[in-house]
Order: structure tokens, then C-alpha cells, then sequence
């Protein structure tokens, strides 16, 4: 054989091994990008191939499956009160990725899920079974605070706090899920919803910290009293009327003028709400003391999952002492979600001991097998000392007996909660936020509940924790006890 057939012979060969480390590569390594790249319509029909598993509140399903004649897709999701249900359920697109729980559990919802496989299955590879996803949300309290907040901009959390399960999570303005799942109506929907100024698709119940306002001095309290700043609520402290906030000239008012801060005690400086008292005990406390209870109680956790991930509420760092009193108040850079501080109310009402949140109590395969139980992974956390959440929850209850939350009062409950009027906007230009957190006792029941108010009709001059968000926690309450 002579070179130049020996060169193209060579040459030929390693055209052909080329040709095969391509097809390998394609075949084992792109082709399973390829088949998992979110643009591949395979995928979608796939998923949508047969009925998707559902997700049930109190052993009713609230979404379905339709089928959709003329469409490569079969089925598409469908919802039973969708609106009530959207910021627990979230939505399953033909045309989106899926939110919420139907995101989370997304593989056990269309049946890819491996722990929902048969022998049979997987001899076969036949899709399997679908399984569901039961949640811990109690109907008449979610539907209680759909209605108490009614066209207010806000947002509600409710949780036993005994055994962490949330009994309710909802936001308002809230959004049909119904309207996104098919994907020849699906943009149109989108473009409206994502095109609202009032964030519809907003999770403002775990994805919207907002300033907590004097919620937050429930956290200071619980600080000072662990710390033996003071050693009960009825204690005087030290603190003078008017506050100047340290190295600056600007006093800090209480809403309240003839209230009587000076040297209040923290029962009466909840009772009244004073910025006084609780400004100068953040600075007495200091940041770093402040910060480790807030993180206690779940501030600062960015993996705060019920299984939706929450936003992180923060209790903010490398301050100085004006800023921290600022603090005291919950306001300069401290935020929180409803979530958050319904968390405080329930670790609270519990003896000062938190169990984990979570909206899913249990996710089963098709025939009803439990796959896992979260009631039983819940973990509990002693917050403060059950003496603490003792003196606490014995202020709280003066707070709606005598204080700024008598609208949350409920004829033969044991009720205890806070206020909160948070500041928005530079110099407080724009419509503060209404907040208020409370838990509630009778005939063995219990719950906390925290709830936000952004914007309501309500003239400025009335915009209260008391007027606008204490009726709808009541409403909440009165639905869990009863």
C-alpha cells in the first residue's frame, strides 16, 4: 500500500471515530439537555398527556384536570376557587413553569416522580400513577380572611401554633389560576396579570417583607425580658418622654401624645404602643442582641420553606445608635413578612417554643400511600423561655382588653395581640402599612395569625392596625376556634 493510500485510510478513520465521540456526545449528554430544556413542547405533552394528581384541602380536591380536544396537549389544569386558593395551589401552565405547590411537587403531581413507580412501571416505563399533595389549610380560615380583607391590598397567615400547621395563606388582590393553564388563552392572561400595578401573581403572604412597625416590639420585648434587662412586663423602665434618637436632633413621637410612655412598663408600652420605651431599649439591648432573638424567632433564615420558599425577613446589621432605636420600632431597614410574624405570635402563644411552619401535612402516591408525613418531621425550637412568653402573652391580651387592638376581641376566647402602623415612602409620604399579630385560646383550640394591610380605601387619618387589619385577624381567629 503506498503512502498517500495509508494517509487517506488514517484520515478516513478518524472522520469515523470523530463521527462517533459526536453521536456519543449528542446521544448521552445533549440529548438529555435537549430533553429537559424548559422549550421543549415533548416535555409539555408529556406532562400533560394524562390528568395530573391534585392538591386537597380538607379531603376535597381544589384543582382538576379538563381535557382539551384539538390540542396535542390532552388535559390542562383546572381550579375549584381559584382565587381563594392561588397563593397555597399557585398554577400548573400548559404554556409557564408551574408556581407554588403545584412547582414543588410537580414530578409527583404528573407522575415522573420515582418514588411512585411500580416494578411494572419500570419494566415498562410507563408513566406512573399520579399522586397528590394534602395540605394543612383549614377552608373556613382561608376563606375567612379571603373575605375580611375583601379589594384591600394585603395579605394574611394563620398557624396552630402547637403543631406548625398553616391554616391558612392568602393574598389580596389575588388571580384566577384557571386563566394561565391553557396555552392558546394563557399570554393573554399573562400580559394582564403581569401588566397590574397591584401584583396579583405576588405572594404577599411569604414573598413581600415589608416594614413590621411596632409588631416588631413583641421581638424587643422577648429581647429585653431574656436578656434580665427587666425582669417582668410590669417593671418601670427607663425611658424618657420625648425619645431624641442618640447623636441626632430629631425627637421621636408617639402616636399617642397623653399616652403615658414615660418610663412605661412593657405591658403599658404595648398597651399604647409607645416608640419611646421600645427606641431606647434597642439601644440599651444593642444590635447584636436585638438580631439574636429576631433570628430565633426566623429572621435572616433564607431557607425558610413551608415548602414555598419564603423571603427572608431581616433584622439588618452594622448600624449605628439612631438606627438601631429605629429598630425598636420596626422600622429603618428591618422587614418581615406575614408568615414571619405570625411565627412570633405562635412561638409565643406555645410557651415560647416555635414549631416549623409548613402548608403540606402529608404527599401521597394514587392510591393513597403516604410517601411522606411532615406532621411528623415538624421540628420545635424554644425561642425564649416559657416565663417570657408567659409575661408576653399576658400583655398581649391587655393589648386587645384595654389597649390598641380592642377590635380584635372575641367573646369567650382568650385573644392577646399587636399593632402596627408601619411608615412607606421618604418622610412617610405614602400610606403607611397596617399590620397586626395576635393568637387566640378556647375550648382547647388555638392559633396565631398575622395580617397586613397595604392599601384599603380607608382615608389616611383612619389607616391603623386596629381599624384596618385587627377586624380580619379577628375573623381568622374566630373561624379556627370556633
Amino acid at each position: 500500500m503506498n503512502k498517500t493510500i495509508r494517509r487517506a485510510s488514517v484520515f478516513a478513520l478518524l472522520l469515523v471515530f470523530s463521527l462517533l465521540v459526536r453521536a456519543t456526545w449528542v446521544q448521552f449528554y445533549e440529548g438529555r439537555a435537549l430533553a429537559d430544556d424548559k422549550d421543549n413542547r415533548r416535555n409539555a405533552i408529556e406532562t400533560y398527556a394524562e390528568p395530573l394528581g391534585n392538591i386537597i384541602v380538607a379531603g376535597k380536591a381544589v384543582t382538576g384536570s379538563a381535557a382539551t380536544p384539538d390540542s396535542d396537549l390532552k388535559y390542562r389544569r383546572t381550579y375549584t376557587d381559584g382565587e381563594l386558593y392561588a397563593a397555597v395551589t399557585g398554577y400548573a401552565s400548559q404554556a409557564y413553569a408551574p408556581t407554588q405547590l403545584e412547582g414543588i411537587y410537580a414530578d409527583l403531581l404528573n407522575g415522573t416522580d420515582t418514588r411512585l413507580k411500580t416494578v411494572v412501571d419500570t419494566v415498562t416505563g410507563e408513566r406512573a400513577d399520579p399522586g397528590n399533595v394534602i395540605t394543612t389549610i383549614d377552608p373556613d380560615v382561608q376563606k375567612a380572611a379571603y373575605d375580611a380583607l375583601g379589594d384591600k391590598k394585603g395579605a394574611a397567615v394563620a398557624i396552630d401554633p402547637a403543631t406548625g400547621r398553616i391554616l391558612a395563606v392568602v393574598s389580596t388582590p389575588s388571580y384566577d389560576p384557571s386563566s394561565l393553564t391553557d396555552a392558546n388563552t394563557a399570554g393573554t392572561a399573562w400580559k394582564k396579570l403581569t401588566a397590574d400595578a397591584d401584583k396579583p401573581l405576588t405572594n404577599r403572604a411569604l414573598r413581600q417583607p415589608l416594614p413590621p412597625g411596632s409588631t416588631f416590639k413583641l421581638v424587643v420585648a422577648a429581647a429585653a425580658l431574656e436578656d434580665g434587662l427587666y425582669s417582668s412586663v410590669d417593671e418601670k423602665t427607663d425611658s424618657t418622654d420625648p425619645y431624641t434618637l442618640p447623636g441626632t436632633t430629631t425627637v421621636l413621637s408617639n402616636e399617642n401624645p397623653s399616652a403615658p410612655c414615660e418610663d412605661a412598663t412593657i405591658r403599658v408600652a404595648l398597651q399604647y404602643s409607645c416608640n419611646n420605651v421600645f427606641a431606647h431599649m434597642a439601644v440599651q439591648l444593642g444590635q447584636d442582641k436585638l438580631r439574636a432573638t429576631a433570628e430565633k424567632f426566623g429572621f435572616d433564615d433564607e431557607t425558610q420553606d413551608v415548602p414555598v420558599r419564603a423571603y427572608p425577613s431581616v433584622y439588618p446589621s452594622g448600624m449605628d445608635e439612631s438606627s438601631t432605636a429605629l429598630t425598636g420600632i420596626g422600622q429603618f431597614d428591618v422587614t418581615a413578612t406575614p408568615l414571619q410574624m405570625a411565627m412570633v405570635s405562635a412561638a409565643l402563644a406555645n410557651g415560647g417554643k416555635l414549631v416549623s411552619p409548613h402548608m403540606v401535612s402529608q404527599v401521597t402516591d394514587g392510591g393513597g400511600n403516604v410517601l411522606t408525613d411532615y406532621d411528623d418531621e415538624a421540628s420545635t425550637t424554644q425561642v425564649v423561655s416559657s416565663g417570657t412568653a408567659q409575661q408576653l402573652q399576658s400583655a398581649m391580651q391587655t393589648v386587645v382588653e384595654e389597649g390598641t387592638g380592642t377590635n380584635a376581641r372575641i367573646d369567650g376566647a382568650t385573644v392577646g395581640g399587636k399593632t402596627g402602623t408601619a411608615q412607606h415612602g421618604e418622610n412617610n409620604s405614602q400610606t403607611p402599612y397596617a399590620w397586626f399579630t395576635s393568637y387566640a385560646k378556647a375550648d382547647g383550640k388555638e392559633v396565631a395569625v398575622a395580617v397586613v394591610v397595604e392599601q384599603s380605601n380607608a382615608a389616611r387619618s383612619e389607616v391603623s392596625g386596629n381599624g384596618l387589619a385587627a377586624p380580619v385577624a379577628k375573623a381568622m381567629m374566630q373561624a379556627a376556634i370556633s
